[in-house]
């Protein structure tokens, strides 16, 4: 029986990097440097530059925006700076170049990323924030953001809930304020709950290649670990991963944020807890709507939150392991 539960979380974890991996080359054959509507000029050009499209999420988020502008004859032109802050600076110099009406931006680091706000603001040109905040918010005509604490607060209510206690490794991104903001809404829902220890934790840029490594570090250290928090639903893939390497699937509850279809699959098997699940296509949706907004001169909220909702094995049924929500 344990064999074949071995075999089947392996299987399960295979399909779903291959898929990732088959996803990032499929988006990148489409998109590298290819603007889908070369050659028109009608209507509003939008520029678009999330801080990684190695992650199913932000491909929804750009279907979905592509999808909104395009029904209204605008283009838009996507670009992935593969986690650089530095290239993704110069993707926005590239749009401001190009006179674009719009930037839509999920910062690879939100503090650093500031400098290139600041000359599309002297270009005059709208900057929509997506999925995570910028520091310099004031540089931002909106912002459309899941409720990125409550997601924290979410996993850590569940564990309260279904735990008698338990010693916590975190597995973070501290250059995105969306996973600063799950990690601490998750700790401040923690304190003062003496039964529950947060051991360490070990930042991974919210990759899946990345957290099998840093997972595999911080069991090395605090073997007595039993819940493992993720910022985000592609780093708990990397940590199934591990655990399963460690022979430890199943053992460790797994808490993580996006209500992926992975995420949601690996609920469904029994290897991960929970997640705390987004809503993409409405983020893209939102955005759309205030960039012509802006565009129009009508007033906008500086900042939209998108709540999330929690999804278990007993909740399940009611979102689908299929797709996103």
């Amino acid at each position: 029986m344990e064999r074949r539960q071995d075999k089947r979380v392996l299987q399960i974890l295979t399909a779903i990097v291959l898929g990732i991996l088959a996803a990032a080359l499929m988006w990148y054959s489409a998109n590298e440097g290819i603007d889908q509507a070369v050659g028109r000029e009608r209507g509003h050009k939008f520029g678009a530059t999330y801080m990684t499209m190695n992650n199913p999420f932000y491909e929804i988020i750009d279907d979905e925006l592509r999808s909104q502008l395009e029904a209204r004859g605008d283009i838009l032109i996507t670009r992935d700076p593969a986690l650089d802050v530095e290239k993704q600076m110069e993707q926005v110099l590239e749009m401001i170049d190009r006179k674009v009406d719009g930037i839509f931006i999920n910062p690879v680091d939100w503090k650093q990323i500031g400098p290139a706000l600041e000359e599309a603001a002297k270009a005059g040109i709208p900057i929509i924030v997506v999925d995570s905040e910028v520091f310099e918010s004031e540089l931002a005509a909106c912002t459309i953001v899941s409720d990125n604490y409550q997601a924290g607060v979410q996993c850590a209510d569940y564990l309260l809930e279904h735990k008698d206690g338990g010693d916590i490794l975190l597995l973070t991104h501290s250059a995105a304020k969306s996973g600063l903001d799950r990690i601490q809404g998750f700790k401040d829902t923690m304190e003062g709950h003496e039964e529950f220890c947060i051991l360490a934790e070990g930042d991974c840029l919210g990759q899946l290649e990345l957290a099998m490594p840093v997972t595999e570090e911080l069991l090395n250290q605090y073997p007595q670990a039993d819940i493992i928090m993720c910022l985000n639903d592609v780093a708990a893939m990397g940590t199934m991963a591990a655990l399963k390497d460690a022979g430890l699937a199943g053992q460790i509850a797994v808490c993580g944020v996006d209500g992926s279809p992975d995420g949601k699959s690996m609920i469904e098997a029994g290897f991960m807890a929970a997640t705390a699940a987004q809503f993409p296509r409405e983020i893209g949706r939102q955005a759309a709507e205030a960039a012509y907004r802006i565009l129009e001169g009508e007033p906008v909220e500086p900042v939209i939150k998108i709540k999330t909702e929690l999804i278990t094995r007993e909740n399940l049924e009611l979102y689908g392991s299929d797709g996103w929500q």
